[in-house]
């Protein structure tokens, strides 16, 4: 057999044949989290306090029995995908158990992810990525506007939905950045009399530094539709306005994370 061009190998063919498949078929790992977070897997196991085997776990999900012989499958992804793993219970048993991952996808905890995970897993933001070839070829900013008309920040300024799930995803994301960031990094708002938290959402992660720093006043800037009806503190004040204009006068400018991952949106 005649190797293609640039190929030295069989083995180097192999590889590259499976690196194409593992990208190609990735989606399903992000829509198998997506639905074990809906389905309150974690919370079933973690609820159950010790390994479920299979029969336990089908038995307490909310599903459709006839569907019961597929919940092996999804879990031999999600297993693969380290979200859970698989301990011995006894000599013929084995059972599902939590991993630190799905640790983090526990509802009511303070560093629960599940809102992110609903969030970008939700077609509004997924569509996009399906029109990205279609997009290169228009004078559209993004994908999100080519396939509903408007910008991300527009559609959440008019889609209640929309809005409040994406706020309480990142604020999600926050909790769990701000406890590491004033555990390892306090010093570096020692000394700051003000700060400016640039696109800071709701406020999560301004009032985690100024409930944690006496005398730093902290302030938000962030869009209409994001701080309609909050109210600030006597360290924490939400500025109205874009930080594509204009950002507010501080002793420093904090961002928690560049808008690049996202600009596709």
């Amino acid at each position: 057999m005649e190797l293609p061009n640039g190929i030295e190998s069989t083995q180097e063919l192999l590889d590259a044949q499976a690196h194409i498949m593992s990208h190609t078929m990735h989606f399903i790992n992000s829509m198998s989290l997506k639905c074990a977070v809906q389905l309150r897997i974690p919370d079933i196991i973690h609820k159950h306090q010790k390994p479920m085997t299979l029969s336990e776990l089908t038995d307490a999900l909310p599903i459709n029995k006839s569907k019961s012989h597929c919940v092996e499958r999804l879990m031999r992804v999600l297993i693969n995908s380290k979200f859970f793993t698989k301990l011995k219970i006894s000599e013929d048993k084995e059972g599902y158990w939590l991993t630190p991952s799905s640790h983090l996808l526990l509802t009511d905890k303070p560093f629960s992810m599940t809102s992110l995970v609903i969030a970008y897993g939700d077609p509004i933001f997924t569509d996009p990525f399906h029109r990205i070839s279609e997009w290169f070829e228009t004078k559209d900013p993004t994908p999100f506007v080519t396939i509903h008309g408007k910008t991300f920040w527009e559609q959440a300024g008019e889609d209640l939905r929309l809005n409040r799930f994406f706020n309480e995803s990142m604020a999600s994301d926050t909790w769990l950045a701000s406890s590491v960031i004033l555990k390892d990094c306090r010093h570096v708002f020692e000394g700051l009399e003000s700060m400016v938290d640039v696109a800071g959402g709701t406020g999560t992660m301004a009032k985690a530094i100024a409930d944690a720093i006496p005398g730093l006043k902290c302030s938000v800037l962030e869009l209409p539709h994001v701080v309609a009806g909050l109210e600030g503190t006597q360290n924490l004040t939400f500025i109205v306005g874009d930080m594509f204009e204009s950002i507010p006068q501080g002793d420093a400018v904090f961002m928690k994370r560049c808008k690049e991952k996202i600009w596709l949106v």
